[in-house]
């Protein structure tokens, strides 16, 4: 049974009735393997000492990822849910928060063996089966992101509406996102990503990356047409870490938190890089982003941010208040 609870208060999100201001990292890819979840929870300790309280986990993955969680009975695959089991205690022990991601539909070969089988019914029992999980194992450090930036709803027309009532079906205790630019449906605990803010509501940056990205974060700058994983994985320019920081802060301080995104955490094995990596990494300093763009230099990384959010708001000890900071 987890000690902690993470839940929504009006405005606010709580950490065991404590507000609560999440500062986290997406590494949606973690349980890809065995190795990769032991890699995650061996860093545990080390993201806490610059500040963060909170990790980003998908069933599904993200892009290039191909994390299969789901079966196509929508249930969930016992192996991806040994391992975020294992993410989700170990993130308890340490007093921290796991996003519990369900559906990445997208262009991910997480889907090739449900695309031509499931309907809106096989999305909302597989939130609900997420859900029921969660709840069986007394899971409470978590919230739940049914469906990563609406895409299985863009792709489909699933109503993530349905899907969010299926989860409170389940269980309305266990916290229930909305994360797509569409009107937002009211039932939804709190307000994720892409998500318009609601007024009096909750609102979480949970995939965080740079606006100034040459080509976009996700876009040009991090993809090439063929070529099935990211470029300049882990670089950032000056200005894009300046402009990462400075978004950082503003979510901190005007909603309930950030949750940083990027290619070093997320990138998958393929094309021979090996990823995800859930090491801090370097600085990214290195003279030039453009420099062969598919090869790892050695520099690459997030610590440059990591080191921001500790000296900002200090190291994470669990139980404390961001605001008491």
């Amino acid at each position: 049974m987890s000690r902690n609870v993470f839940s929504v208060d009006g405005t606010r999100v709580t950490l065991n009735d404590r507000e609560f201001k999440v500062i986290g990292l997406r590494v949606s890819n973690a349980i890809i393997t065995d190795k990769t979840t032991r890699q995650l929870i061996d860093n545990l300790d080390v993201y806490r000492s610059y500040g963060v309280n909170t990790v980003s986990v998908f069933f599904m993955g993200s892009r290039f990822g191909d994390c299969k969680g789901y079966l196509r009975d929508a249930s969930i695959d016992p192996a991806h849910a040994a391992r975020m089991g294992r993410v989700i205690a170990e993130a308890d022990a340490r007093d921290m928060v796991v996003i519990v991601g369900c559906l990445y539909w997208s262009n991910s070969r997480a889907k090739e063996d449900l695309v031509a089988t499931w309907t809106e019914e096989h999305a909302d029992r597989a939130v609900a089966n997420t859900v029921r999980w969660l709840r069986d194992h007394e899971y409470r450090n978590v919230f739940v992101d049914v469906d990563n930036e609406g895409m299985a709803y863009r792709a489909t027309g699933w109503s993530i509406a349905s899907m969010i009532d299926a989860a409170h079906d389940v269980d309305p205790s266990i916290m229930t996102a909305y994360n797509d630019r569409d009107d937002p449906p009211a039932q939804a605990d709190l307000y994720v990503h892409h998500s318009p803010k609601v007024d009096g509501r909750p609102w979480i940056q949970s995939e965080g990356t740079p606006n100034n990205a040459r080509g976009g974060y996700w876009g040009a700058f991090s993809k090439e047409d063929g070529y099935y994983n990211y470029l300049r994985i882990g670089r950032y320019t000056d200005d894009m870490k300046r402009e990462q920081i400075e978004t950082t802060d503003r979510d901190i301080a005007e909603y309930n938190g950030h949750v940083l995104a990027s290619t070093w955490l997320q990138c998958p094995p393929h094309e021979g890089i090996g990823g995800p990596f859930m090491t801090p990494g370097g600085r990214a300093d290195g003279p030039t982003v453009d420099e062969d763009v598919k090869a790892l230099r050695g520099d690459e990384g997030v610590l440059w941010w990591l080191e921001h959010v500790r000296d900002r708001y200090g190291a994470w000890t669990g139980r404390q208040l961001v605001a008491d900071r």
